[in-house]
């Protein structure tokens, strides 16, 4: 089964200083109908105003990834990490047992624009951990590049949890294949561009949510350079 999770349907926030719209509900949004995926529980589309950002906050028992778009995002946390995060670049925290995390945008004048992403763990309590890998344009364009996985195979981030996530750079008339299985649960998020899945036509902001599928699942770029993300995650 398919099942469009359409741009226009997400929640909002609308500040002064973000703009942030909500695959599943996430703070003030609440949908019952959309409260994650598998084990995927929060994909929220942030863009930040030049010098703002989330202050000082904590979480713990989270996997959280963030992936950003264009510009850039400045990370402190409280084990010592400072680390300025570009695109092509992924950070993971494992939050544990607790850490406590600010994320801002430290351009005079751009705005940050960057997926945050949150995983439920399959171990709760862990010791809190920080990461952060880059990955060549060269490997993502047009190929389907795992960036995030339990393993760390291939140079992926690594998180306590059995899911994939892959990134791809696909230019108009490219496409990439992967297997479909009944075992196991895809979510396919589109950052930027337009992409064909399977004779789905899909646009930026848009979520494909793919269960009990076999056979290979088809992305076809329709836009000069799409930017997506499709999640493996078990059932």
């Amino acid at each position: 089964m398919l099942e469009l999770r359409a741009k226009n349907d997400r929640g909002k926030t609308k500040l002064s200083w973000l703009d942030s719209r909500h695959t599943f509900s996430f703070a003030d949004y609440y949908d019952p109908g959309h409260m994650g995926f598998s084990e995927l529980r929060v994909i929220n589309d942030d863009i930040v105003a030049p010098r703002e950002g989330f202050g000082a906050h904590r979480h713990d028992n989270m996997e959280i990834i963030t992936i950003v778009l264009s510009g850039q995002m400045e990370h402190k946390d409280n084990l010592g990490n400072t680390y300025t995060i570009s695109p092509g670049e992924v950070q993971r925290m494992s939050a544990g047992t607790g850490i406590i995390h600010s994320e801002s945008n430290p351009s005079l004048s751009n705005f940050a624009h960057f997926l945050q992403i949150w995983i439920l763990p399959d171990q709760l309590n862990l010791a809190p951990e920080y990461e952060k890998k880059s990955f060549d344009r060269k490997d993502m364009l047009n190929t389907l590049c795992l960036i995030v996985s339990r393993s760390g195979k291939n140079n992926s981030v690594h998180i306590h949890q059995d899911a994939n996530i892959l990134q791809c750079l696909l230019q108009a008339d490219q496409s990439v294949l992967y297997q479909m299985r009944p075992s196991r649960r895809l979510w396919l998020q589109i950052a930027q561009g337009g992409l064909e899945a399977n004779a789905l036509y899909l646009k930026s902001g848009d979520g494909l949510a793919i269960t009990e599928e076999a056979g290979l699942l088809k992305l076809k770029g329709l836009d000069p350079e799409s930017n997506f993300l499709l999640f493996d995650l078990p059932e």
